[in-house]
């Protein structure tokens, strides 16, 4: 089973994010934009893992206790560069609370033998990406120049940096991700409440 932690948003900035994107998707035809029911926030990939682990994976999020945070969607950008965009994501400005929370997530996993991240938590929203690309924020093998999100970027170069609102995050989840032609879908394993 292919596996994840995230956040999930509320339906308000969610309806904001996929207006914004409509009237953005003219600018890069050729990249894949994430469907307005598949927003999430990762807080830690895990990929593929047997069902028996997958329950272990549960009861270690279980015992993460962080109280509820905010966290603002504004602005956008491209990793690793706008030169080599590969993805095209909306910024986020949190609490510390988002922070101890993606470092208790990965200290549990890692207890369980999934390997901690070697770069920075970075949080954003990714809402396309370019070709079959990750969407992890640093270099990747084979990442070179290209233009798929040219046109876009000159589209966002005078206008002020978009606001979608902010929420308070009261829970999160493990994803369950599926991999079809039609691109990814994602479903809720489990729920776990910050308190």
């Amino acid at each position: 089973m292919r596996i994840f932690v995230a956040l999930d948003i509320e339906e308000d900035i969610r309806r904001r994010i996929a207006s914004f994107v409509d009237h953005l998707r003219p600018y890069a035809p050729g990249v894949r934009w994430v469907k307005p029911e598949s927003l999430h926030v990762t807080l830690k990939f895990i990929g593929e893992k047997p069902d028996s682990s997958v329950k272990l994976i549960e009861q270690s999020l279980t015992s993460i206790s962080v109280a509820p945070f905010q966290l603002s969607f504004a602005g956008s950008g491209f990793f690793p560069t706008p030169q080599a965009a590969r993805v095209f994501w909306i910024g986020i400005k949190a609490d510390s609370g988002f922070g101890l929370l993606a470092t208790e997530v990965e200290d549990g996993l890692a207890s369980l033998g999934i390997p901690k991240e070697q770069r920075e938590f970075s949080p954003h929203l990714t809402v396309a990406r370019s070709g079959g690309g990750s969407g992890a924020p640093g270099w990747r093998k084979g990442d070179k120049p290209n233009r798929q999100f040219s046109v876009l970027q000159r589209q966002l170069e005078d206008r002020a940096p978009a606001e979608f609102g902010t929420m308070t995050a009261r829970d999160f989840f493990l994803y369950r991700s599926r991999l079809s032609s039609e691109g990814s879908t994602y479903t809720k394993i489990a729920r776990f409440g910050l308190c």
